[in-house]
């Protein structure tokens, strides 16, 4: 029997059961077989499964949907620097991942955060598809499409919160998923959104740290500033510290560990 660990970490929540969950799988020296790694993301069942492999001076990374992988997730590259920075190398103040998809991604513990370093996404204004109109029920202010993403911006609050997607709809866009945002209720918080996904194999994702690649040069452009505060309006909800840099982005948040265990594999 082959038993590999496994971590999963509440990310962008100050405390368990908030923020959005991501498995943490550690190997030794080589991937697992693709469709292995796939199989064990939609046994886990949660938006992103994240593996890593400590190598010279950074570990590897690769990030798995129930259903994809996917070129870049957040939350779960917060949630696995958790457990390289609180378990594996206590005393580091930062630790460096390498993708082949998305480059050379920085995670740094500033007191009692946990400060993402990603580039900044790229956008272009579009026209809404219209399987958008059918799934939301309501036309924004503007669309943007982004490397992945759609970004739909919303007039206030409230109608994000309102928002009853049909999912359905939805999934027939060709996108990773839609990001949909409006001003923030709260002086402290600059701007809300929510993330829809049923592509990618999750219908609303809790805390999407990649989507805010997105979402801060928008919002920074648009209010004049380049330190913001974002809320995903999620059931689990989340808050991200965000600061706009140019071609890069910087994304704060807190995280807690949930369970540590192993996965138990037939030879």
């Amino acid at each position: 029997m082959k038993k590999l660990p496994i971590y999963q970490v509440d990310a962008f929540a100050d405390t368990i059961f908030k923020g959005n969950p991501a498995a943490i799988v550690p190997l030794k020296e080589e991937w697992l077989p693709d469709e292995l790694m796939q199989k064990i993301a939609a046994e886990n069942n949660l938006a992103e499964t994240a593996y890593i492999i400590q190598r010279d001076g950074h570990y590897d990374i690769r990030w798995f949907t129930p259903a994809v992988e996917v070129d870049l997730c957040g939350h779960a590259t917060l949630a696995s620097a958790h457990i390289v920075l609180n378990m594996f190398h206590v005393k580091a103040k930062q630790v460096k991942f390498h993708s082949q998809r998305s480059g050379v991604l920085t995670v740094t513990k500033e007191k009692d955060q946990l400060i993402l370093d990603f580039p900044t996404d790229t956008l272009s204004k579009v026209d809404l598809p219209e399987a958008l109109v059918q799934g939301l029920g309501i036309v924004p202010v503007e669309t943007y499409k982004g490397k992945t993403d759609y970004m739909l911006i919303f007039e206030n609050q409230e109608q994000i919160e309102r928002l009853q997607p049909n999912f359905n709809w939805i999934a027939k866009v060709e996108a990773r998923g839609i990001i949909v945002t409006a001003p923030g209720n709260d002086k402290a918080i600059d701007f809300v959104s929510r993330f829809f996904a049923p592509q990618s194999g999750i219908n609303e994702d809790p805390v999407t740290g990649s989507a805010h690649t997105t979402l801060v040069p928008y919002w920074a452009e648009r209010l004049e500033k380049k330190d913001l505060t974002g809320h995903q309006i999620s059931p689990r909800g989340g808050t991200l510290y965000c600061k706009h840099l140019g071609d890069r982005v910087k994304l704060g948040g807190k995280s807690a560990l949930y369970l540590k265990g192993e996965i138990l594999l037939e030879d």
